[in-house]
């Protein structure tokens, strides 16, 4: 099997991942998560594989629905700062100089702030909140991809094909169209896929910080930070196992993004 065919089995099985883990969401009861002071804090076992939290709650529901949300979360915030990042690096590749003077130290004011100062000030100037977490995500993540998609566009400028449709009198808004475009839509869909692990981590962090989503709602971020008071008194599970969940969900989406590289470029996928 070449190197296509390993990637698309491994697309397949993320992709089935993460329906499994939606799917399985929407089907659970809300009763997991109920207080049940009969069955608090105890440790796996067949009824219930991740535990149960100090009220009883069901630890295996509230991580499946916390990741769904921060799946959510994730999503939204991702492609929000895709969006930013193609209109930002097309400005900046084909508006002129002054254009891409402005949007280049915009990038590197962005990259040389330190990245938790700028999601707990983002977060925290728009109320906190999913509605804070996504914008605190999505200004902080798309100066990689702003410059990926920059050099893209700067190069395809230059490309023989391109300055063949101009001299054949062809718009700009039809070159953009046939040539620039193809171009950038792989480039756009891998890097939205790799911005998916930050995004979720980055939720995460500010959720256990405090600064991210209400504690009302299952969340990973809020799972580990409830477990922190109880983690020193032997109750692990608590801590361990919707973080291992986390790490795998991330884990995934890096897998899944590579995978998508390695279909979408000729080179890659002859390794």
């Amino acid at each position: 099997m070449d190197g296509r065919g390993r990637a698309a089995w491994v697309i397949g099985l993320c992709l089935a991942y993460f329906t499994v883990l939606v799917a399985t969401s929407r089907l659970m009861d809300d009763a997991g998560l109920t207080t049940d002071f009969l069955h608090k804090k105890l440790p796996p076992c067949l009824e219930y594989p991740f535990g149960t939290d100090w009220l009883g709650r069901d630890m295996l529901v509230r991580t499946v629905k916390g990741l769904t949300r921060s799946l959510g979360i994730g999503l939204l915030a991702a492609t929000v700062s895709s969006v930013v990042s193609v209109v930002l690096g097309t400005l900046s590749a084909t508006m002129g100089r002054r254009t891409d003077a402005v949007v280049t130290t915009l990038v590197d004011l962005v990259m040389a702030t330190p990245h938790l100062v700028l999601l707990i000030l983002v977060s925290f100037a728009c109320g906190g909140g999913a509605t804070g977490v996504i914008i605190a995500v999505a200004v902080s993540h798309w100066t990689r991809l702003a410059r990926i998609i920059r050099a893209e566009i700067l190069q395809l400028k230059q490309a023989e094909f391109v300055m063949v449709s101009r001299r054949l009198g062809r718009s700009p808004w039809w070159i953009a169209r046939k040539h620039m475009l193809p171009h950038i839509i792989p480039q756009f869909t891998i890097g939205l896929i790799l911005l998916f692990p930050h995004a979720i981590l980055h939720a995460a962090g500010l959720t256990f910080l405090g600064f991210g989503l209400s504690p009302h709602n299952p969340s990973i971020g809020i799972l580990l930070s409830e477990s922190m008071r109880h983690i020193s008194t032997g109750y692990w599970w608590l801590a361990i196992l919707p973080g291992l969940s986390l790490l795998v969900t991330v884990k995934l989406f890096d897998v899944l993004g590579n995978s998508l590289r390695v279909i979408t470029d000729p080179k890659t996928s002859q390794e």
